[in-house]
């Protein structure tokens, strides 16, 4: 039986795994960007990740304070998706902080 979510839920969830698919796109070009010794260019796309990635929080935050608040929230599978998208943002994230600064380290001893 597949439960119907409301437009504005499922928008919630969409917003939440656009953020998290753009901030990871950008993590992953910042570390091409600094395998290449293009730092500036890696830093400015870790920032922008970083305000997407502050976008799905945001918007994740939202639906646990209304659900906080008494609101009934439904659990799906687009939910559960959304959560896992950011979940593995932030390992992204992490990662690329990693890669980038080992880039850096290598291209000092070059």
């Amino acid at each position: 039986m597949v439960n119907k979510m409301s437009e504005e839920y499922e928008m919630i969830c969409f917003q939440i795994i656009s953020n998290s698919g753009a901030a990871k796109s950008n993590y992953v070009e910042a570390i091409k960007k600094a395998k290449v010794g293009s730092y500036a260019e890696a830093e400015a796309l870790m920032k922008e990740a970083e305000q997407y990635f502050v976008e799905a929080h945001r918007v994740h935050v939202d639906m646990i304070q209304k659900e906080a608040g008494g609101e009934e929230t439904t659990f799906s599978l687009i939910l559960m998706h959304a959560e896992d998208q950011m979940a593995s943002v932030e390992m992204a994230k992490l990662m690329a902080e990693e890669i980038i600064d080992l880039h850096k380290k290598l291209d000092k001893l070059s």
